[in-house]
């Protein structure tokens, strides 16, 4: 007695519904037997001989519907009061231990299996997924990004608190690119006849093709992994934690929760059980989480199970921002190319011996992809290429060779560049360093002689906290000054522009430790300095040129981009969105990694390392010696680059499409030959190129 009293006290403590199901049951059965043994022996005359089995029937129906009791009693006038008395307690019992436990137990257990299912506690089967793993500003760009695939694809996020918020995070962006698209589909057919542009609106109008699952859990429970599939998931992405975004930089050294992620994670996905070919995409931000990262994947990278590519955040947007600043046109550019929609980088696995005989066949032979360059990734050889769908690179036909031809100016050299950073994040450093690389690409290192110069206003604290930037040659002023104080602002960017010549960029950054309501609230001021300097100098100078000044704002949030775009900014940068962008490709296409490190980085020559390529904006006037003629934007590519290989120019250069005046942006895609060309003098050029 005393082992069974134990061994039920176990059981009710690890499986307490299923003992109470079992309770229920016994007892039902019980009572089902006995009140069948009662009403035979109680049976009225001529019912006497009513076996047990008719009994139990009756008991049964009974309790099921309570008229059936005549089957027992047939006249209640002539009954005695025994039986009746025995019928009625065998209705009301049944009535509460048979149906109202049984229907309890069955609510209790559907709401359970509910409650079970939102905490994510049952197993999902799936697989060809993508995983997110934690949240934080990025991730809903992640998922936006991916409504561009070809394919219909599966999201499952995973993190350890807030799902209902996340939920309606994901609602309202992936509503709001909804709505984007499917209003720009109904401008484009506005014109149409009406059953023209229901059909219009019926092919191209923009769909759902995504399934999003946001489950709560444990990122670091190999249960919980398990539970999502990892195993069997196309990719994995890892972003890093944000909880300690309004912590001082200084104490937040590394991301250990980021480290012991991809630890367990890498754990499952290089194991023989799982798929092939998975690909970890990992978040990182400072150097003691890329040390311990590289480290886990000479531990742990299996070639063609598990390939790990880790994404340095700051130093990847730290060198875009720098970019923007000196070339505020490639923020357009690297909207397209950096994503799933429009024009786009691809990278098919081949060898190539002799790049410059690749090019020129690969122009002969296809007009709707544009040939780039080649790089070694992972051990295995690729080669690079823009173009509006991936199948386009296969597609090939027979491109008539012309004689259009084209005059390069040899003596081309990068115009000088005059920067004014409002601000700062935590990727000043980073920012200074792309500075750094492009002066040194371009043999500048002096102060007096740099080919860029830059003017940074910021609060002292900061401008303290790096030592005034002295050890950046280029950097020519600081100025500390708060954000409230506008006339020392706007006098100080007044009179850098005034007293120079060249165009100005205006770099506003926003600060990412900001939280909450102050989150790009002092960018958003800046703004409005910028602005009214412009304004000001448009009402007192007749032929101000107003394309002389970019200005380039970053924000976190996505949902301030309609501010900030209603003040006439065409650069508006979302820091978040690019990087969300990468990882969506890199997530798809790992062998991108070398390609966007490598032009997203200008030669460090120091190190010996002059044979990377970048995009250039570059401007028509001082790019040819003479304007081209009208012409086609395939003959256009192809004369570009058979000048710029001559002997005279040895720069090879990709021409990728241009930029008019204002900011309309052309890259070239599709049929190249059916897209017709005519270049000003105040255009400017997209570029593929050393230099």
């Amino acid at each position: 007695m005393r082992k069974f009293r134990e061994w039920l006290n176990i059981q009710l403590i690890r499986h307490p519904s299923r003992m109470v199901l079992g309770a229920i049951l016994l007892f039902n059965v019980l009572f089902f037997f006995g009140a069948a043994f009662v009403i035979s022996r109680f049976a009225l005359t001529g019912t006497e001989y009513m076996s047990f089995i008719e009994a139990a029937f009756c008991t049964i129906t009974m309790i099921l519907d309570a008229g059936c009791i005549q089957f027992v009693v047939a006249d209640i006038g002539t009954a005695r009061v025994a039986i009746v008395v025995v019928c009625l307690a065998i209705v009301l019992i049944g009535m509460i231990s048979f149906t109202g436990a049984v229907i309890g137990y069955i609510t209790s257990y559907i709401s359970n299996f509910v409650e079970n299912a939102n905490a994510s506690s049952k197993r999902l089967r799936i697989s060809d997924h993508a995983v997110i793993l934690n949240w934080n500003t990025r991730a809903s760009e992640i998922i936006n990004d991916l409504l561009y695939c070809d394919t219909r694809q599966k999201v499952v996020v995973l993190t350890g608190e807030r799902r209902t918020e996340i939920e309606r995070e994901i609602s309202e962006r992936l509503n709001d690119t909804y709505a984007k698209e499917n209003a720009a589909v109904a401008q484009a057919c506005k014109e149409m006849s009406f059953i023209g542009k229901r059909l219009y609106a019926w092919r191209h109008k923009f769909r759902n093709r995504i399934t999003v699952i946001v489950r709560e859990g444990d990122v670091f429970s190999s249960k919980q992994l398990n539970d999502i599939s990892l195993g069997r998931a196309k990719m994995v992405i890892i972003l890093g934690d944000e909880r300690g975004r309004s912590m001082a930089k200084e104490e937040k050294k590394g991301n250990p929760q980021t480290v012991k992620t991809l630890m367990q994670v890498a754990d499952i996905v290089s194991a023989e059980s799982s798929d092939d070919n998975q690909r970890i995409i990992v978040e990182i931000s400072d150097s003691w989480t890329a040390e311990l990262v590289n480290k886990i994947i000479s531990a742990k990278q299996v070639e063609g199970k598990c390939n790990i590519v880790p994404v340095n955040v700051n130093q990847v947007l730290g060198h875009i921002l720098s970019q923007f600043s000196l070339m505020p046109e490639l923020n357009i550019a690297y909207r397209d190319l950096f994503s799933n929609k429009g024009s786009a980088f691809y990278a098919k696995p081949l060898e190539v011996e002799n790049e410059d005989e690749y090019i020129k066949n690969f122009f002969n032979t296809n007009n709707r992809a544009i040939p780039l360059s080649s790089m070694i990734c992972n051990g295995q050889s690729y080669f690079y290429y823009v173009a509006g769908r991936e199948k386009d690179i296969e597609k090939t036909c027979t491109v008539e060779k012309t004689d259009y031809k084209v005059k390069l100016d040899s003596n081309y050299w990068i115009e000088p560049k005059n920067v004014i950073i409002l601000g700062h994040n935590s990727r000043c450093e980073e920012i200074m360093n792309g500075f750094e690389l492009f002066c040194g690409e371009w043999g500048y290192k002096d102060r007096d002689k740099s080919i860029v110069r830059v003017l940074v206003i910021d609060d002292k604290a900061h401008l303290e906290k790096v030592d005034y930037y002295k050890k950046y040659p280029f950097v020519i002023e600081t100025v500390a000054a708060d954000i409230y104080e506008k006339e020392l602002i706007c006098s100080t960017i007044d009179s850098f522009v005034s007293s120079n010549e060249e165009d100005t960029s205006v770099l506003i950054l926003s600060d990412d430790s900001a939280t909450g309501e102050n989150m790009d609230a002092n960018a958003l001021a800046n703004l409005v300095y910028v602005q009214d300097i412009i304004n000001t100098k448009k009402a007192t100078i007749p032929d101000f040129d107003e394309e002389s000044i970019d200005v380039i704002v970053e924000i976190t949030d996505p949902k301030h981009y309609d501010v900030v775009n209603s003040y006439s900014v065409n650069n508006v940068v979302i820091s978040n969105r690019y990087i969300s962008k990468m990882i969506t490709q890199l997530g798809e296409k790992d062998a991108m990694f070398e390609f966007y490190t490598d032009i997203l980085t200008y030669d460090d020559v120091e190190a010996g390392r002059t044979d990377s390529k970048e995009i250039y904006i570059k401007k028509v006037s001082s790019f040819f010696e003479e304007l081209p003629e009208r012409t086609t934007a395939g003959e256009l590519v192809r004369a570009v680059y058979e000048a710029s290989v001559d002997g005279k120019i040895d720069n090879p250069s990709i021409l990728l499409g241009y930029v008019r005046p204002g900011g309309k942006m052309v890259l070239f895609g599709a049929d190249q030959y059916s897209e017709a060309v005519e270049l000003g003098k105040k255009d400017k050029l997209v570029l593929y190129s050393s230099h």
